[in-house]
């Protein structure tokens, strides 16, 4: 059964994109932290992050680093930090959350709510710097 992730890769579900390429997908978090909270993720559907292949793995923060850099240009923030769980979705990502402070990168805070809009806007913004 594919993971929500890929169903969002595949336009099964909708989301919105940041960046994609062969490999790699980036899409704003529905439940975020900050403004701009950005998942990337490969599209190969692996669960744990550390059993990826070297190569996707090194490529995927990569991309992610391409991600990050329009993050820091689009929203006001000192700078975008990346976490890694893996326990909410079976599918590898990398958070990417725009900070201001250490405490930002708290999952035990509220989340955002964001309009449609707002999600649409804030997404434009990234892709507009990448």
């Amino acid at each position: 059964m594919a993971s929500i992730f890929t169903k969002i890769v595949n336009g099964e579900i909708p989301g919105y994109k940041i960046a994609e390429d062969e490999h790699y997908y980036a899409f704003l978090d529905i439940h975020p932290l900050a403004k701009g909270h950005t998942l990337v993720i490969p599209k190969v559907e692996i669960d744990y992050i550390f059993d990826l292949d070297d190569n996707i793995l090194a490529g995927l923060n990569i991309f992610a680093k391409k991600v990050a850099k329009a993050i820091d240009k689009s929203v006001e923030c000192k700078r975008v930090g990346i976490t890694v769980i893996g326990l909410e979705v079976p599918h590898a990502h990398i958070h990417l959350i725009p900070i201001n402070g250490i405490n930002d990168m708290y999952f035990g805070k509220p989340k955002l709510e964001l309009s449609q809009q707002e999600f649409e806007e804030i997404a434009a913004a990234i892709r507009s710097n990448l």
